[in-house]
C-alpha cells in the first residue's frame, strides 16, 4: 500500500464574484521513502494542494470539490478537525514558506517546538523542552538557545526552527514549501545538505515544492511537473531530466543557464501563467506552447504513460 494517494484532487476559491479553479484533476502516489520534487511556476496550485494534503486551507473561500487524498489508506478529507488533529503534525508536518511569519514573535523558539511535543506525546513540560533542546542541536542550532526569540535569530536559523518544529514528532510524511526560497546562496545549500541527512535519518517521505530543478536534482528521486492546476509530466528524476516530453518541462530547461556548455541566450517560456479565474479551453498551456495545433486548443489530453512510471498531458508526446 502506498504512503500517500491522491486522486482526482479538484479545489477552487469561491467567492460571491468569482470561482478561481486551483487544483484540476491533480493524482500522485509516493511510496514510503521517495521524495517527490513539486515543480512549477507561482499560481500553478503546489501550495494548495500541498494545503489539501494537511487540511490548513482556508474554508472558505477554498473549497474541495472533489478527489480524494489516501494517507495510509485512510481518506483525509472525510475525516472531522478532532481526527485530523492526531495526524497534523505528528504524521503528516509542513514547513512553509516564509519562517519570519511562521513562528510566534513573542514564545521562545524552545516552547514552541516543545508545543507540538506535549500535543502529541504524553510527557512533561521539562522533557518536552529537552527534546526541543535535542531538535535544536539535529538543525544545526546550540540547545542554550531554547529559550531565545525569533527575533534574535537570523533567516537561515529561524528555517532551522521551523525545520525543527516540523520534525519534532518524526513525521511519516513532511511537506516542504519552498523552504529554501527565502534565503542567500550559501545558507540554502546548507538547509539542504541539512534536509537530505534528515530525510534519511528519519526515513521520510517527502514533498518538495520549488520553483529550482537544481534543489529537485540533489533532493529528489520523482518530479512532477505543475502547470495551471493539472499535473503536466510525471516520472522519476532521470525521466525527467533527461527525457523531458511535456514543451513546459522543456521550456522550465530551457530558462535555465547550463553549467556545462556556454548558451548565447537563454530562452525563457513566451507569455504569462493562466488567470485560474479564466483557464484557457483544451490544453491549458497552448496559448505558450511553441508547438501547438488546432487539437490542443479544444480539448484536454489525457494522460499518457510514454514509458513505465513516465505521464505526459500532451497529445503531441504520443
Amino acid at each position: 500500500m502506498s504512503l500517500l494517494e491522491i486522486n482526482h484532487l479538484n479545489v477552487q476559491y469561491i467567492t460571491s464574484e468569482e470561482v478561481a479553479h486551483a487544483v484540476n484533476g491533480v493524482s500522485l502516489v509516493l511510496e514510503k521513502g521517495d521524495c517527490l520534487g513539486l515543480v512549477g511556476e507561482t499560481g500553478a496550485g503546489k501550495t494548495t494542494t500541498a494545503l489539501s494534503i494537511i487540511r490548513l486551507l482556508a474554508e472558505p473561500p477554498a473549497k474541495v470539490i472533489n478527489g480524494e487524498i489516501l494517507f495510509n489508506g485512510q481518506n483525509l478529507l472525510v475525516l472531522n478537525e478532532k481526527e485530523m488533529r492526531r495526524i497534523r503534525g505528528n504524521e503528516i508536518s509542513m514547513i512553509f514558506q516564509d519562517p519570519m511569519t511562521s513562528l510566534n514573535p513573542v514564545i521562545p523558539v524552545g516552547v514552541q517546538i516543545a508545543e507540538v511535543i506535549r500535543q502529541h506525546q504524553r510527557c512533561s513540560q521539562r522533557e518536552a523542552m529537552e527534546r526541543a533542546g535535542i531538535m535544536l542541536e539535529k538543525v544545526g542550532i546550540r540547545a542554550e538557545r531554547a529559550s531565545e526569540y525569533p527575533h534574535q535569530f537570523s533567516g537561515g536559523m529561524k528555517q532551522r526552527v521551523v525545520i525543527a518544529i516540523a520534525l519534532a514528532c518524526e513525521p511519516k510524511l513532511l511537506l516542504a514549501d519552498e523552504p529554501t526560497t527565502a534565503l542567500d546562496v550559501t545558507i540554502q545549500a546548507q538547509v539542504i545538505k541539512m534536509m537530505v541527512e534528515l530525510r534519511k535519518q528519519y526515513d521520510m517521505t517527502v514533498v518538495f515544492i520549488t520553483h529550482d530543478l537544481g534543489v529537485v536534482a540533489e533532493i529528489c528521486n520523482k518530479v512532477s511537473i505543475m502547470y495551471a492546476g493539472e499535473i503536466v509530466e510525471y516520472g522519476s528524476l532521470h525521466d525527467i531530466f533527461k527525457n523531458a516530453g511535456h514543451p513546459y518541462t522543456k521550456g522550465l530547461f530551457g530558462s535555465l543557464p547550463s553549467g556545462g556548455k556556454a548558451k548565447e541566450r537563454l530562452e525563457p517560456i513566451k507569455g504569462l501563467t493562466p488567470n485560474p479565474v479564466d483557464l484557457p479551453s483544451g490544453c491549458k498551456f497552448h496559448p505558450r506552447c511553441p508547438n501547438a495545433v488546432a487539437e490542443c486548443r479544444e480539448a484536454s489530453p489525457a494522460p499518457f504513460e510514454v514509458s513505465s512510471g513516465h505521464v505526459i498531458r500532451c497529445r503531441l508526446s504520443k
